[in-house]
This record gives C-alpha cells, structure tokens and sequence, in this order.
C-alpha cells in the first residue's frame, strides 16, 4: 500500500518538475486518498472505461492533474508513461488540467472551480434517474455510484454550493463529496477568507458528514467512504490533510502551484527510501492496483453483462431503449416528427419549445430537463411530474434560482449518456457562461434553451434584455447558437441539438409572437442561413435573425410596393453553421456580387459586418416601456428599416 501511494506522488513530483509547471501540493496531500478510493472502492475498468454502469469519479479541483494521471496510470488506463513525461506538452495526452474525451479514465474537463462538483450532481441525477427506470427486482443494469473530489476552492466558488443545495435538497444518496480540507488556498490560509462551519453548512442541506482527521489513514478515509455508501442521504467527507506533505514547504501555499524541483524531490525519494529514478514505476505498486481495482471491475462488468442478457430476455423493449440511451442513439424520426406550421402562423417561439419538449419526451426517455424557476415564462419543462427524493422518474427538474449550477449539472447528465436541457431567460445566461464553455470544450450535446431574447422583452427594462449575449455565443468555439424566426424554425433548432453528436447548443426564443412568414424545411435551415423571400433580379438584401426576419419580409414588401426596389430576404439562424459550409452555398445565398445588404438585429452589431458593410441593431443597453415603444425607440420598424435601406441605396 505505502508503495503504491509513494508511487503516486512521485510520479506526480516528476511530471511537474520535467514541465516546470504543475500544482504539486495535492499531489503530496491527497494522494492516499485517491488510492483508497480506486483500490477499495471505485468500480470501474481500466480496460474498458466507457463501460456504462461504472462509477463517476470528478476530479472538481482539476489543477490536481497530476495525481489523476499518476492513479490512472498505475490502474492500468491507456496512459503510456512516455505520456507522464510529456506532461502539460503540446499534444499530451496529459494536459495542465483533465479534459473529457483526451485522456482515458477522465469524466469530465474540470479546472474551472466548482465545474466538476455542478457535474457530479449531474451525473448523480443521471444515475437515480436511469435506476428508476430501468431496474427490475434482482435486475440491476443500473447501480453506481458518484464521487467527487474538491478542495476549499471549489467550495468558496458559488456554482458549488448551488449545486450541493439542490443535490441535498434531492436526497442524491449515490453521491460521495471527499473534500481535501488542507486549510491552504492560493493566497494563503483559508481563514483570511471563510471562517464558515462546513460540518453545519453541509448537514443543514441535507448531507451526512464525516470527518477524516488524517488523510494518510486510508483505512480511516476507507471506512468513511463505506458509511457514506450505506447512508440514504448524499455523503460529505471532509479528510483533513497537509498540502504538499512530506515537502519542505508543507502546509504552505508556496507548495500549492509551483514545482518543488528536483533537488526537493531527490531529497524526499531518499528520506522515503525510494528509487531515485525519475518517472519509475513499482510493479508491486501495478500488480497492487490490477489485483483490487481490476479485478473488482473486472467481475461488476461479468455480473452486468449476465444482467443485461437476463434482461434484454425479459424487458426486450426496455432493453432496446436503455441500449440506445448507452449507446448515444436516438430512437425517433424526427423528420417525421416536427410538421412545419403554415403561413400566417401566430406563435412566440417560447410557446412553440413548450408544446415540442413534452411530445419529443414522451418517445424519448433519455430527455430530461427544467428550468430555473421560470418554467412558466419559459415553457420549458420535464414531463410525468417533478423528479423528487420521492420520485425519480419524473423528469422535470426544479432548479430553482440556480442558473450557475443548472448549467452544470446539465452537462453531468450529458455526459451520462442523457439529453439534457435547461431553460432560462437569455439575460442570465452570463451566470451560465462558464459550464456552457465546458460544454464546448469537452463536445458534448448539451442543450440550453433560453426565452425573452431580446429587448422584445419591453418593461422588464435593460437588466432583462440581452444585448452582448449572441455575440459572446457566437464567438465561443465549437459552440452553436440558434436564434430562431419563427415557430418552424424553432422545431428545426430543436431538432438540431437533439441529432448533434459533439457540440452543445444554444437556443434564444421571443417572448413575443412571431409570425410563420414564409417557407422554410430542415434542410435549408441546417445551413446556417437561407433564402426566406426573394424576388427576381434583386439589387441588394437584408439579412436577419429571430423576430427581425418578420420585420425584414414586410419590409421587402413595403420597399416593393412603394418604391419598385426588390431585395432579397435571408434568415440566418445560426452565423456559426453558415460559416462551415461550402462557398458555392454561401455563395448561392449571399452572392458576393451584391455588395448591397443590411443586416438587422436587436443585439451588437460587431459580428454583423462579416456579411453586411450596414447593420442595424442595438449597441447600447436596452430600456424599459411597452414593446412597441421599445422597438420604436431602436428602430426596428418596418418604416425606419426601409428609410435605412434607401438611404444605403442613396449612397451608392
């Protein structure tokens, strides 16, 4: 045992020193900890870490790569040791921080403070959820487990105590919280910052705590893990331990984020009578891990196996749908089953995603969802009741005012396999920022869907009305963001994230109504952009998003009709998709030729210039007064887009 832990600290020391960079003193500090949990609790293969009903562990406090990589490396994962050497390098498999679908045995990109705890409620969520469903008597296809390792900054971090409130508040009794408690942060010791009873703080939202005094003991932390496991409540332990034990700057925040170099490592490897090597690995300390940890996952994985084939004989149809929910397979035509409203259609996009959520759900039992107290303004909502303490199958999650957290537990129940979805007013998706960026950074489908897009939203005056949001959208990597025109756009968005392999996405829907104004399919939108109404021989063209794309065909009409000017209309849901396609698409929509076009929308302007030299949108904060004073006072009328279009014409 002592040589496995030495083993894992040391390999850690010499992945930092060789990068010169690193965060050693958890790696000293927690490392007994991790060995305890992968050797005697953690279910889970190094052979086959996609295997679905294994444990989740989350690395919260992410800066602690390199004790992760050191435990998945001596378990057995794929992590070859030329791998350690390249530490934080170019191409690594082992980079500064854990990041999701790079390295194997990684749940989830973590780093960001208090990210991997939103995430591991998630996950908890995920699995209470799935048990419900699909387990049948002796039949347990789904039974695991999901632990969390965090440190006092991931605790001080809000989205955190979001998270573990709503977790406690659900009674998530599969969920395991180790807190390395080492009363050292980056700036110094915890107490110039928190002076809070984290014992009280954690039992007042409905967790049991236990405290390990010495993190060394793995026998104690073992044992603590095993109570948690056997409570009916989510579990909390709080293991006292030294940042950057055994150094000679232990219990310092000097050893929390920067090497001690190789001398204080040579040092420490001579004090534990260790080899000297840099980068050597103990077979005793392999075969240690192989003979508990592989072998305990080696074993759930043949006893799942015989489950699952006793219960695809009995719950054939149950079989077929948990198999495609493992398998990330969606069971639906949705070509089938979105038909396109007709022309003349009346609807805010808001009440279009209220009556398409609950339909979508009915035929697909991985979706599940909710939204942050607003469930009523946002229409998106869970159906078959509220998912409780006392019902895990209902699939509407309150989230209540948690939007920080709402994000990231979305992205836990992505990342298990769901097709999760949150809602909320587009305003507040700055407090949901940081988690959709891990959601693109980690390319999974998670899907958030905000309402009240625009300053359409009218008295709730400038503090409700996004402005900067789709431009910070748009310009996030490997992130797509929607802002659909009508009812039919919106089922297509909507169909967009659900079929979306490797990219989350953002919808951002009205509050007021919309109108069907002209043809659209599937196909056309999946661009990125289309022609929503043209006219023969057209001198110029107005591009527009959202409710804008309404004003600009009555626009058209009115330049027309009154002054014998013909423009083409183009709806561009998405910039981001359009820029991926061909140029002969890009082309035949938006041809080069006519330099003539006004782009309109009610946000920033800046991004708009890529594909019109006028824009007409809203670079200043909004106000408050009724929506039609409100668009009057922007000028998003048909009259003054007209009047700017002739005098863009004018110009010429």
């Amino acid at each position: 045992m002592e040589k496995s832990i030495q083993n894992i600290r040391f390999l850690g020391l010499d992945m930092i020193d060789k990068a010169n960079s690193g965060h050693p003193g958890i790696v000293l500090g927690a490392a007994p900890v991790l060995y305890s949990l992968y050797q005697y609790h953690l279910v889970a293969s190094a052979t086959k870490p996609e295997w679905f009903n294994r444990d989740r562990f989350f690395l919260a406090a992410g800066h602690g790569s390199a004790l992760i990589y050191a435990t998945l490396h001596l378990a057995g994962y794929d992590i070859p040791i030329e791998e350690l050497k390249r530490f934080r390098q170019l191409g690594s498999m082992t980079p500064g921080h854990p990041e999701y679908g790079h390295t194997p045995g990684v749940e989830a990109t973590t780093g960001p403070l208090g990210q991997g705890v939103g995430m591991a409620v998630g996950s908890a969520i995920a699995e209470s959820y799935l048990r419900a469903t699909f387990n049948k008597n002796d039949l347990k296809v789904v039974d695991h487990y999901t632990y969390v390792l965090c440190g006092d900054g991931d605790l001080q971090e809000g989205v955190s105590m979001e998270a573990l409130s709503l977790a406690g508040h659900l009674n998530l009794e599969r969920l395991i919280v180790l807190f390395d408690s080492n009363d050292i942060q980056l700036d110094g010791p915890t107490k110039n910052a928190v002076s809070e009873n984290i014992r009280m703080k954690m039992e007042s939202v409905g967790f049991n705590y236990e405290l390990v005094e010495d993190a060394s003991d793995v026998l104690a932390v073992s044992i603590a893990i095993e109570r948690a496991k056997q409570t009916n409540k989510p579990s909390f332990i709080e293991i006292k331990s030294v940042i950057g034990a055994g150094s000679s700057k232990a219990g310092t925040s000097s050893v929390h984020g920067a090497p001690v170099g190789e001398e204080e490592t040579l040092r420490m490897k001579k004090l534990a009578n260790y080899p000297l090597d840099p980068f050597y690995v103990d077979k005793d300390a392999l075969k240690d891990f192989q003979n508990r940890f592989g072998k305990r996952g080696d074993m759930a994985i043949q006893t799942w196996d015989f489950y699952m084939s006793e219960y695809e004989k009995q719950y054939p149809d149950q079989y077929r749908q948990l198999t495609n929910i493992i398998e990330k397979n969606i069971d639906l035509d949705l070509s089938d089953f979105m038909k396109e409203d007709p022309i003349g259609h009346i609807e805010a996009t808001r009440n279009t995603i209220g009556k398409i959520l609950p339909k979508l759900q009915e035929k697909l039992p991985e979706m599940i969802g909710g939204s942050a107290d607003l469930t009523g303004s946002t229409k998106v909502k869970g159906i078959n009741g509220n998912f409780t303490k006392d019902d895990r199958l209902g699939r509407n999650i309150n989230f209540g005012v948690r939007e920080h957290a709402m994000a990231a537990i979305v992205n836990g129940m992505t990342l298990h396999n769901l097709k999760a979805f949150s809602g909320g007013f587009f305003i507040f998706s700055d407090y949901m920022k940081p988690a959709i960026r891990i959601a693109a950074l980690m390319s999974v489908p998670s899907m958030f869907f905000f309402t009240h897009d625009s300053v359409g939203v009218g008295e709730d005056g400038p503090t409700h009305e996004p402005i900067e949001q789709l431009s910070m959208f748009r310009t996030t990597p490997n992130l797509v963001t929607i802002r659909p025109a009508n009812s039919n756009e919106t089922r297509y968005a909507v169909r967009y994230a659900l079929e979306s392999k490797n990219k989350p996405t953002v919808v951002a829907m009205t509050r007021q109504n919309v109108t069907v104004m002209h043809e659209s399919s599937y196909d056309l939108f999946s661009q990125g952009a289309y022609v929503a109404s043209d006219v023969e021989g057209f001198e110029g063209i107005i591009i527009a998003t959202g409710s804008e794309v309404e004003l600009a065909i009555k626009a058209q009409k009115n330049l027309l009709e009154k002054h014998g000017v013909k423009v083409r209309v183009v709806s561009m849901p998405s910039m981001e998709i359009f820029l991926t396609q061909p140029e002969t698409v890009r082309e035949s929509v938006l041809p080069s030729k006519v330099e003539r076009r006004l782009a309109l929308e009610m946000g920033s302007t800046g991004l708009w210039y890529r594909f019109a030299s006028n824009v007409l949108g809203i670079d200043t904060f909004g106000v408050s007064a009724n929506l039609e004073d409100v668009l009057t006072h922007f000028g998003f009328t048909v009259e003054n887009v007209v009047n700017t279009y002739l005098k863009i014409r004018n110009k010429a």
